[in-house]
């Protein structure tokens, strides 16, 4: 059975979802204001490898990432560009899809937009108002009361007396208590804003997740997800809100990943140590991206760094080589390391342990000198197919070692290195070693590594 670590209860607990074999599952997605950083990267990989999961083990995975396309960030930049707000979101979806395909993440099943589900969100207010739980101030906006839900600080493991005392911002006037948060804020000039019992406004943040959430999944569902930066206030926010309008329990498991860290500090504009995704992938294959964020687990901080990266690209290198002579497609995989792989799979998606077990398959194909063994064949195809699970090892081998998906080779492209290595055969016939050892040093001035065979030269980018 499947094991996750459960950060409303702090403990890993066995999974039973509620409904047999079917999983709702609801990660809290990007606000599409600008592109994508590594720390969303790491969100797009992480819930990605558990649907894949899950999913390989039978679970009917219903996946649902949502998109914040309304909020103050947004409405800044788009007035910053000089461009509308549906221009701005649509433009950074767009990347945001870009960025997420190019790292091996499959589209969730659904994505709903918080400008999609006003409706929704009105609805879910007017019965928080209806409840006690919200209040009009004499704004215009829409409050609700934190001091109504008794399990208020329970997910962070917050004090509410602590909280207040601890409130560093100023608090607004119109509040009955400087913790209660934004449901509707009340339209400003200039700003969108759509028609509400209130009068004219838009929702706050929190709001929004509650309602596509429930409208998707319905009140009560499985596991809701997102980074641990999340935690408080916004999945705090989302239960209190939720529970207090449907009146039931809300998410069954909260999974949040770790920080991302960049050379052991932490990641931030001010620092300027701040990556897009699309600023690593000019460096790094997207599927070296991809394994470096599964080398860790996922509740563990993940370290971004050079060393790191190189030390990814090495390892799953290492895989792509073992594999690189076998077409296995319709062999079996093994009994035995399939078993082992699932059972670390189950303990809390334990990735690193899973990669490790790729690693063992991979030496023993490499210590079987007979590659045309059935036993070779079938353990060429068990990692291939364990790696899938992870959405790793699904290239051609020999793509990938030639660094077919790496943007930042345009200078060195595959006809170019084609063309030198012909060069370097020609010299090597006519015993003009002296050439040839040139062509060898141009080559690896480009980062390609040559494997010379007895008919033919082979090569891979290092």
């Amino acid at each position: 059975m499947v094991a996750i670590y459960n950060s409303f209860t702090r403990q890993k607990e066995l999974f039973t979802p509620i409904e047999p074999n079917k999983i709702r599952m609801y990660v809290c997605g990007m606000t599409v204001y600008d592109f994508c950083h590594i720390g969303h990267a790491r969100v797009m990989v992480i819930f990605d490898m558990v649907s894949r999961y899950l999913r390989s083990i039978g679970f009917d995975v219903l996946y649902i990432r949502n998109i914040t396309d309304i909020d103050d960030k947004i409405i800044e930049r788009a007035k910053s560009n000089s461009e509308s707000i549906t221009d701005l979101t649509n433009r950074f979806i767009e990347e945001m899809n870009k960025d997420a395909s190019a790292l091996g993440v499959l589209p969730p099943d659904s994505e709903p937009k918080a400008t999609e589900h006003m409706t929704e969100i009105i609805e879910m207010i007017s019965q928080l108002i209806k409840k006690k739980h919200a209040y009009l101030a004499g704004n215009g906006d829409v409050y609700f009361n934190v001091g109504s839900f008794n399990d208020y600080g329970k997910l962070s493991g917050k004090n509410i007396e602590e909280l207040r005392a601890g409130e560093r911002v100023e608090v607004q006037k119109e509040k009955n208590d400087p913790l209660d948060f934004v449901l509707w804020k009340s339209a400003k000039k200039g700003e969108p804003s759509w028609s509400s019992p209130w009068g004219d406004g838009r929702p706050g943040w929190h709001i929004e997740c509650s309602a596509m959430s429930i409208h998707c999944l319905g009140s009560h569902f499985d596991i809701h997800g997102g980074g641990q930066d999340l935690q408080f206030p916004h999945h705090e926010n989302e239960i209190a809100q939720s529970v207090c309008s449907t009146g039931g329990k809300f998410a069954n498991i909260w999974m949040h990943n770790g920080f991302v860290r960049v050379d052991e500090e932490k990641m931030s504009k001010s620092l300027g140590n701040f990556f897009t995704i699309k600023e690593v992938l000019k460096k790094y294959q997207p599927e070296v991206v991809r394994f470096f964020i599964l080398s860790s687990h996922y509740r563990s901080p993940l370290n971004y760094s050079v060393e790191n990266l190189d030390e990814a690209k090495s390892s799953l290198t290492r895989l792509y080589t073992a594999l690189k002579e076998f077409n296995s497609d319709n062999v079996s995989a093994d009994q035995d390391y399939t078993y082992q792989f699932n059972s670390f799979m189950d303990d809390d998606f334990n990735t690193p342990k899973a990669i490790s077990l790729l690693h063992e398959i991979a030496r023993k194909i490499n210590r079987n000198e007979d590659k045309t063994h059935e036993e070779s064949k079938r353990l060429a195809s068990t990692l291939k197919k364990l790696g899938a699970v992870l959405g790793l090892l699904e290239s051609e081998p020999q793509d990938f070692l030639k660094g077919k998906s790496n943007e930042n080779k345009e200078n060195a492209d595959t006809d170019y290195i084609n063309e030198l290595i012909r060069q370097r055969n020609i010299a090597r016939d006519k015993k003009d070693f002296e050439k040839a050892d040139k062509i060898r040093e141009q080559l690896a001035e480009l980062d390609v590594t040559l494997e010379d065979t007895e008919d033919s030269t082979d090569w891979r980018r290092s």
